[in-house]
């Protein structure tokens, strides 16, 4: 007792400094400034939410940007909340599920396009990302997202400098509103540019084999028994692919495996990947906004619209 004493003693400011961290740590994580201010940049998990008037729950398609750009939530018939993230996967999606960011009702559906269950596609552009599902349980929110804080910081100082050289209280706490809307795709990119990015695609992911997928591979049988034991209708969805353009190796394997596991848990699938032509498109994975989500998304309506009628029968 008294070595016990004697250490708090030692090292009492160490611990008082190391205290006051963690409980300014936690104060910080119950504000979550990264979901609650526009002072702060926001994923698309949060996107999606902010537009959803921070509903939590309901009926969900879910995908990469491939989704985002495709199915026009607003024009639909059949009303999906969607749920494209940037460089999403089906790991992502095993993510919400398991830390019960979002409860799933009435229907689940899918997108998988060519990069949705590659293992090493990075999350976010950033090494840092922002989605809560991937952040380590022993992760302090300050380091988490320390370089997010850091740039809104500096923004917070150089308004505060500003306002007090020019005397002007309106400027001590002006801020720049981080981007709320996600990215949608209007037009058409040149030949070059699909070239050159076929290319790029080719090089990174061409060689790629079966083992590169088994970690979404899992994700996706996680799915499917979540779905079945919560007794959520789940469809999943190929998505488009320009056919101008030679798909990649791994695709007809990746597939065939995919829908192995699709047809033992008894999902109706809708494949669209080689359905549209060249001219919907605004690059090799996105339909453009003017021509090809109006058209995927009416489809996909007719789709789903068959599939309840056919569940009421």
């Amino acid at each position: 007792m008294k070595r016990f004493a004697s250490f708090l003693r030692r090292n009492s400011f160490v611990l008082l400094l190391l205290l006051a961290f963690v409980a300014t740590d936690l104060a910080v994580a119950n504000w979550d400034p990264l979901k609650s201010s526009r002072r702060f940049y926001k994923n698309d998990f949060t996107k999606t939410l902010y537009h959803h008037n921070w509903a939590d729950a309901g009926p969900v398609f879910f995908g990469n940007s491939a989704v985002t750009g495709a199915y026009i939530e607003d024009k639909s018939k059949h009303p999906l909340v969607e749920m494209g993230l940037s460089y999403g996967s089906i790991n992502d999606l095993k993510g919400i599920l398991d830390h019960k960011l979002y409860k799933v009702q009435d229907e689940l559906v899918i997108g998988i396009d060519i990069h949705t269950m590659v293992d090493l596609m990075p999350t976010e552009p950033s090494t840092d990302s922002t989605y809560p599902w991937l952040k380590k349980w022993y992760q302090p929110y300050l380091f988490a997202y320390r370089d997010y804080l850091k740039d809104s910081g500096e923004e917070a100082l150089r308004s505060l400098y500003t306002g007090i050289v020019e005397l002007d209280r309106s400027k001590l706490s002006a801020y720049e509103p981080r981007w709320i809307d996600k990215e949608l795709y209007f037009g058409r990119k040149t030949d070059e540019f699909m070239k050159e990015r076929w290319n790029f695609y080719n090089e990174k992911f061409g060689s790629m084999t079966l083992k590169d997928f088994s970690a979404n591979l899992d994700a996706l049988q996680y799915v499917i028994e979540y779905a079945k034991r919560e007794r959520i209708p789940l469809r999943v969805i190929w998505m488009p692919y320009n056919k101008a353009y030679p798909e990649f190796a791994y695709m007809k394997p990746l597939k065939e495996e995919v829908n192995k596991l699709l047809k033992a848990g008894d999902v109706p699938t809708f494949d669209a990947m080689s359905r549209y032509e060249p001219q919907y498109f605004h690059d090799l994975v996105h339909l453009n906004r003017e021509d090809g989500a109006p058209l995927f998304t009416k489809e996909v309506d007719e789709w789903l619209e068959s599939l309840a009628k056919q569940s009421k029968s």
